[in-house]
């Protein structure tokens, strides 16, 4: 009696042959994506810096077209289910080196194949509602940072107000300040006025020198004349 079994899942697949780089270059990539849906599938494969990674992408996005266009399966609801790097021929070079002797160069080539299935219905349940929670936040993150915003606003607007008062505060200061060193600085002037004023002029020391000269000269001549008629 045969036994019944359970059917296959229906699978999708593309295959790019003779790819100009090595088959283990390629299962690096293949690697990353294995097992994934094709969303993020898509977006690891954008994003790696992989030169193998290009042409992993032209494969899958291949294989998402004869999905649509041979079974009507939507992209969303595809996987990948597996995907795998086959070595193909290779092409021998030679490049010449010293003293007459060449050097082998092996170019490889490998056969990648990338299989789509289509997702189980609880699994599909399940994307539907990771998606819909993450439409979702981000109407919460608006929220959120909105807040935020508010919030910044106001303690700016708090900040503001305080640095305007210290302005204020400083500028009367500096007022007060500046009137001390302007009543210093006529006091002082005054003080040097009056210094000045009592003081002698150069004029006026110049004849008093000469004054005193002419007394000594005078108060000599008389000496030598009493001296001289004391002598006759």
């Amino acid at each position: 009696m045969a036994t019944a079994t359970a059917p296959r899942p229906l699978e999708v697949r593309a295959v790019l042959r003779y790819g100009r780089f090595s088959a283990y270059k390629a299962r690096e990539v293949l690697d990353l994506i294995r097992g994934k849906d094709i969303e993020e599938a898509r977006s690891i494969l954008l994003f790696t810096e992989r030169g193998a990674a290009v042409a992993v992408l032209k494969v899958l996005d291949s294989a998402i077209a004869n999905a649509g266009a041979n079974n009507d399966i939507p992209p969303h609801e595809l996987y990948v289910t597996a995907c795998f790097a086959d070595e193909g021929p290779t092409l021998r070079r030679f490049r010449p080196r010293a003293r007459g002797r060449g050097t082998r160069i092996r170019k490889r080539t490998c056969h990648v194949t990338v299989v789509l299935a289509r997702l189980s219905a609880t699994e599909l349940e399940r994307k539907r509602v990771r998606d819909a929670g993450r439409r979702a936040a981000p109407a919460d993150a608006r929220a959120a940072r909105a807040r935020r915003v508010a919030k910044s606003r106001k303690s700016g607007a708090a900040s503001e107000e305080s640095r305007s008062g210290e302005t204020v505060t400083e500028e009367t200061v500096s007022g007060e300040a500046v009137t001390e060193v302007t009543e210093e600085a006529v006091t002082e002037e005054t003080v040097v006025e009056e210094t000045t004023a009592d003081e002698p002029t150069v004029d006026e020391a110049v004849a008093e020198e000469s004054e005193v000269a002419e007394a000594d000269a005078a108060e000599a001549e008389s000496d030598e004349t009493e001296s001289n008629e004391k002598d006759a």
